[in-house]
């Protein structure tokens, strides 16, 4: 049996780990796990989801370089804005192709 602990799991921080295990022992529960936040259950739901987005990220295959991948994961974090992430994509293409 191969052990080799995935990349989507490997690429999580400590900060989604805990948000993990909260959810685990919340039953599920994004209404107990906001109680337990002392948040909204909105704010619960965003986090959720950008963890997912996350997650789907760091289990493709699709990203072309690492750099791609961090800053699509900048962006499902929520800390990198889309118009952003894609001028530093468009230009990080220009720069790998003039190289080239």
């Amino acid at each position: 049996m191969d052990k080799k602990i995935p990349d989507w799991i490997t690429g999580l921080e400590e900060e989604d780990w805990q948000y993990i295990k909260r959810l685990l022992l919340a039953s599920g529960s994004l209404k107990d796990l906001a109680q337990q936040y002392g948040i909204s259950y909105p704010t619960v739901r965003i986090r959720l989801d950008r963890l997912i987005q996350k997650v789907r990220i760091l289990d493709s295959n699709k990203p072309k370089t690492e750099f791609h991948r961090t800053v699509q994961i900048l962006v499902a974090e929520g800390k990198l804005d889309l118009a952003v992430a894609k001028t530093l994509l468009k230009s990080f293409e220009n720069v790998s192709i003039s190289e080239e």
